[in-house]
């Protein structure tokens, strides 16, 4: 459960942004996302070996 205590004379909108970065940051949502559809274990391993070659080619060109 998410707390966001209210300081003294706080704006609703203000506290309402922490509540959402919070709550961002727990990766609810994104889970739920997840769930919602069963990807193989091949398939997986598949696209987190192509970002790797992804992201190391982006590192090479910037050195």
């Amino acid at each position: 459960m998410i707390i966001v205590p209210l300081k003294e004379g706080e704006n609703i909108e203000r506290a309402l942004k922490r509540f959402k970065r919070k709550f961002e940051r727990t990766g609810v949502v994104k889970e739920l996302r997840q769930r919602q559809a069963f990807i193989k274990p091949s398939v997986e391993r598949r696209k987190r070996k192509q970002h790797a070659v992804y992201v190391q080619t982006l590192q090479e060109e910037e050195d």
